[in-house]
């Protein structure tokens, strides 16, 4: 006896589970950018990094306003800020740098890149 299997959903059911997963992405980021603005107000970007100084691994945390500007000049600060990201983001490589937009709420690897001023790039096949 042959029993009747579902091969496909109704695009009905696709286009409701779609809005839903965007109503919690939309939720999500908001509620981070939230979290951002109580640690240091008019934060926008979080830039993450990992270093060692002294033989010691340590973690740089920028945080910049829409203009470009650094925003949050304490400790706690920056550790409220990193420790709100590796909690949201559990799965995210740390050990690269990062950074997060609360605008968009998109954590994306930083390639960090010396300012174009100083000529570093012309070598070449440094942009191989």
């Amino acid at each position: 006896m042959n029993a009747p299997q579902i091969t496909r959903r109704p695009r009905a059911v696709l286009a409701i589970k779609g809005a839903q997963r965007a109503r919690r992405r939309t939720r999500f980021v908001r509620a981070v950018a939230r979290q951002l603005q109580e640690i240091a107000p008019g934060t926008v970007r979080v830039a993450v990094a990992p270093l060692v100084v002294e033989s010691r691994p340590r973690t740089w945390v920028e945080l910049v306003d829409a203009d470009g500007r650094a925003v949050g000049t304490t400790r706690e600060q920056h550790r409220a800020a990193f420790g709100l990201l590796s909690r949201a983001f559990p799965l995210a490589d740390w050990t690269r740098p990062r950074a997060y937009d609360a605008r968009t709420g998109v954590l994306a690897v930083d390639q960090l890149a010396a300012p174009a001023a100083l000529g570093l790039d012309t070598v070449e096949g440094a942009r191989a």
